[in-house]
């Protein structure tokens, strides 16, 4: 995989939350392969995973997809990691036809150490992540304080089911 020029590594190591998805071919194939391409980033460590979750496509048809969120360190500021994270993308034959059109590998920055960022390319916390069960649920198995009670309540109609304990990623975390 050919990374974007990634600039120089941040002083400090932020705590970033990363949300992954697949509904095309080997989707939990593809979440492990994504978590341990995150995981060789410079100055990058994924530190836990959230349960594996199944969920129906939310404004989008395709087949259900397979949903984790990812808790990181990094030295990366945040448009290197967009960046990288987009090539990891790319490296599992994502394509953008259309928006919500289904995918191989789908990564989103969900929330990148307290930080606001709104940018063309990047907007952080991710915007539409109150809207979206397949987001907050795994999120809240990792840092439940990172989830309004009031937005995960809102969200509980959507077709959401936990297929796997964390331990589903265990050979990729924390390398």
């Amino acid at each position: 995989m050919n990374l974007p020029d990634l600039g120089e590594e941040g002083e400090r190591p932020a705590l970033v939350y990363v949300g992954l998805g697949a509904n095309l071919g080997e989707c939990e194939a593809a979440l492990r392969n994504a978590l341990a391409a995150i995981g060789q980033l410079p100055g990058t460590r994924v530190t836990r995973v959230s349960p594996l979750y199944g969920s129906a496509p939310v404004d989008a048809g395709g087949p259900d997809y397979l949903n984790a969120v990812a808790e990181l360190t990094t030295a990366l500021a945040p448009q290197p990691l967009l960046q990288a994270l987009q090539s990891i993308e790319q490296a599992a034959g994502r394509q953008r036809p259309y928006r919500n059109a289904p995918r191989t590998l789908d990564l989103d920055i969900l929330w990148f150490g307290g930080q606001a960022i709104d940018t063309p390319e990047l907007t952080v916390p991710h915007p539409r992540m109150a809207e979206r069960a397949f987001v907050l649920r795994p999120l809240a198995d990792l840092a439940p304080e990172r989830v309004d009670a009031a937005a995960l309540q809102a969200v509980a109609s959507q077709d959401i089911h936990r297929l796997e304990g964390p331990g589903w990623a265990d050979a990729v975390v924390g390398g």
